[in-house]
């Protein structure tokens, strides 16, 4: 058995954060733009009814993925000794509350979808949240994998889940399928990947119990999975009051919006979660390294991301058209507003993932109490006095004024000043407006959408380039700070 902590300095440097952040970007990368064509594809076969279909089902497995493993896998990624003296404890943990879980939601179903309004999307969720199984089962292994860096191996995984799910949920949905398609390919992705999971795991898998490490891991993780429950409604409650209100229909163009709002969070900040833990717990008793790692991070992010928002909020309206075609128009009106909402989310999630390592989950979770008590009225206010546009704007207005102040407030407990933070974003933000005005401009004085959003796109990408030069030394600091040697000394 390969225990991670006899590893040493002669695993050499491709373990670091640093170049698995480069790994796991480079998956990202690969998995977005690899699917996007696909993507385009599913969303002019099916149309908005059958895509909104789909969004149901999907709403409901994020819900009981949210807490499914009860947030003890993520005590892996920061256990300070040898992992394996926890691991298989996590594996009984994860397995019985996923299977659980999956068992009540599967019942569950015919509810959801009828309160949904969409009775007929009820075989949809049960294919979908057997997902739910799958997730449980591989938690630990997973974990196993972000703890030890081991981003070029949860690459190869990834890529075959979205390679063999896209491609049959293609085929499935040409034939006919409907809704249908995009649930089977995502299990049968999902059931492949857990294969590799497993057989890569740097620990074999096997089930356990020792009784005080349940314990320490319950009381570790149910903060965290509360948390998460919460991070959840907090993320879908603008989905789920507008499939309640409005229907699947308008749900439809609502998640296209919603995905292209998330474009530069899904291929930037997503891929830094998964190594960003693990890079803080490293460091986790050296306040001043973690207060230059969030502060270096913060400004990396903030050029990478802002631009990209931006320009993605100026060029809303011909980029569906061009991409998705007509049908989807009424997309458009919403995604500025989604946009705002996805920009403050980026650090959102920084702050949460910097907060649960410095041990202030309880803080987090009364964060996310707060955040949602607003929400939910705004939420359903703005549908019924604007339909989409209401929600997506109510959604914008509380994740902004609500709970992007509320978290960088909570950072002065973890040691960083709300000063420090802010002033690594200015720059990016006047630079963000110029992105937004040139795209404009391309957008509304350009009549063929094609040469429009090329030439928008070049702008931005200019400017992304020229910040993200200016971060060199904030980068730096980063790959320095997640050297092999804090791997050591972690694991």
């Amino acid at each position: 058995m390969r225990i991670l902590g006899k590893r040493t300095r002669s695993t050499g440097a491709s373990n670091s954060a640093g170049n698995a952040f480069s790994w796991s970007l480079a998956n990202t990368l690969v998995s977005r733009l690899g699917t996007l064509g696909i993507g385009i594809v599913l969303a002019r076969v099916l149309g908005p009814e059958q895509f909104g279909t789909f969004a149901i089902a999907l709403v409901a497995l994020m819900a009981v993925l949210s807490f499914n493993e009860l947030g003890v896998s993520l005590a892996i990624v920061r256990w300070p000794s040898d992992p394996a003296l926890i691991a298989s404890t996590v594996n009984t943990l994860s397995v019985v509350g996923s299977a659980v879980f999956c068992t009540i939601s599967w019942f569950a179903a015919p509810r959801f979808t009828e309160l949904m309004g969409e009775p007929e999307a009820t075989g949809v969720v049960r294919i979908l949240i057997l997902s739910v199984l799958l997730n449980g089962l591989v938690a630990g292994p997973a974990a196993l994998l972000q703890r030890a860096f081991e981003e070029r191996t949860r690459m190869v995984i990834d890529q075959v889940n979205v390679w063999v799910g896209a491609i049959l949920s293609v085929v499935l949905a040409l034939v006919g399928l409907g809704a249908m398609a995009l649930a089977i390919g995502r299990l049968a992705g999902g059931l492949i990947s857990a294969v590799m999971f497993l057989k890569t795991s740097p620990l074999k898998y096997r089930f356990g119990w020792n009784r005080n490490h349940a314990l320490e891991l319950i009381k570790f993780g149910l903060p965290l999975a509360g948390s998460s429950v919460i991070v959840f409604a907090v993320g879908y409650a603008d989905q789920l009051v507008v499939g309640a209100t409005l229907g699947s229909v308008a749900l439809g163009f609502y998640v296209l919006a919603f995905n292209l709002s998330s474009w530069p969070l899904n291929i930037i900040s997503q891929p830094l979660r998964r190594v960003a833990p693990a890079a803080f717990s490293a460091i986790q008793h050296d306040q001043v390294r973690l207060r230059q790692a969030i502060t270096s991070l913060s400004k990396v992010l903030a050029s990478a991301t802002i631009p990209a928002f931006l320009a993605i909020s100026a060029v809303a309206h011909p980029l569906i058209i061009f991409v998705y075609g007509e049908p989807w128009i009424p997309a458009a009106q919403i995604l500025s507003w989604l946009v705002i909402a996805a920009l403050s989310k980026v650090y959102n999630e920084l702050v949460y993932d910097y907060l649960v390592v410095v041990g202030r989950t309880k803080n987090v979770l009364i964060i996310q109490l707060v955040g949602l008590g607003v929400l939910i009225p705004a939420l359903w206010i703005g549908a019924m006095l604007a339909g989409m546009v209401g929600v997506a704007c109510a959604y914008a207005v509380v994740s902004v004024v609500i709970l992007l102040p509320v978290y960088l407030w909570q950072l002065r407990g973890g040691g960083v000043g709300i000063g420090t933070i802010l002033r690594q974003l200015y720059l990016p933000l006047l630079a963000g407006g110029f992105v937004w005005a040139g795209c404009s401009l391309a957008t509304n004085f350009i009549t063929l959408p094609l040469l429009a959003l090329s030439i928008a796109g070049m702008w931005s990408l200019l400017i992304m380039a020229l910040l993200l030069v200016n971060c060199r030394n904030e980068v730096g600091q980063i790959r320095k700070i997640s050297r092999t040697e804090s791997l050591e000394t972690s694991i």
